[in-house]
């Protein structure tokens, strides 16, 4: 038993030399190093590994208000679109928090400078309402998104949890560059991928649009500062 009970303590003392060893070299990396964003630009998003990425935003529709036959024709076309796509999609749901408060100050201020007293009642009884809810439960803002990659071999890198490891204490920090030439070629490889994704969603009733530059930064800053 204490053979073992050596064996153990030894193993433990290992282990946590392993991990206050790992959290030190991820310290000591710069955070830039983490992020695989190399560039934004034109609306495309250059990868470190060279790879590009779009960024659609997409619209949504209240679908148990439609009718069952209207239900099963989006639920076909939806079908028909994801067969259609030769290419891996990425669909992401974005969940946040609102702030209301900037919207009731708002409210607040129209119901106070209305000379009409109907509305006046209405715009009050309506604050109170919105208070009275998000004191309840969180108002949650939902944004949705379809990301459109293209990789220079579309192959993209396959990394099992060893090889992820590495990459968290000696990541890659040189990103492959690409020729002006080579990034309007591949651009434009994206761009015949969005129209298909435009065609397919655009018949469900659905608005697309693609992301500008400032937009994509103010995306990707938000989902690597969840908190701010």
């Amino acid at each position: 038993m204490r053979v073992e009970r050596g064996m153990w303590i030894v193993a433990l003392n290992n282990y946590f030399r392993l991990s206050t060893f790992s959290i030190q070299i991820m310290a000591n990396q710069s955070t830039e190093n983490l992020v695989p964003i190399t560039d934004i630009r034109e609306g495309v998003v250059i990868l470190k590994n060279g790879s590009l990425r779009m960024i659609l935003e997409v619209s949504s529709i209240n679908f148990e208000l439609r009718s069952a036959d209207e239900q099963i024709a989006i639920l076909q076309g939806f079908q028909r679109f994801l067969n259609s796509a030769d290419f891996p999609l990425q669909i992401v749901v974005s969940s946040r928090e609102l702030n209301i408060d900037t919207y009731l100050k708002t409210v607040d201020q129209v119901a106070e400078s209305t000379e009409n007293e109907l509305m006046k009642i209405q715009a009050s009884e309506y604050s109170r309402f919105v208070k009275e809810l998000s004191s309840l439960s969180n108002i949650m803002s939902k944004k949705f998104y379809v990301v459109i990659p293209f990789y220079i071999f579309e192959k993209p890198e396959v990394s099992g949890l060893i090889q992820s490891l590495k990459g968290i204490i000696n990541p890659k920090v040189v990103p492959k560059e690409l020729t002006d030439e080579q990034f309007n070629t591949y651009k434009n490889q994206l761009l015949q991928r969005a129209e298909l994704v435009y065609g397919g969603l655009i018949g469900l009733g659905l608005k697309i649009r693609a992301l500008e530059d400032e937009e994509l930064k103010n995306l990707y800053y938000r989902l690597y500062n969840p908190e701010k």
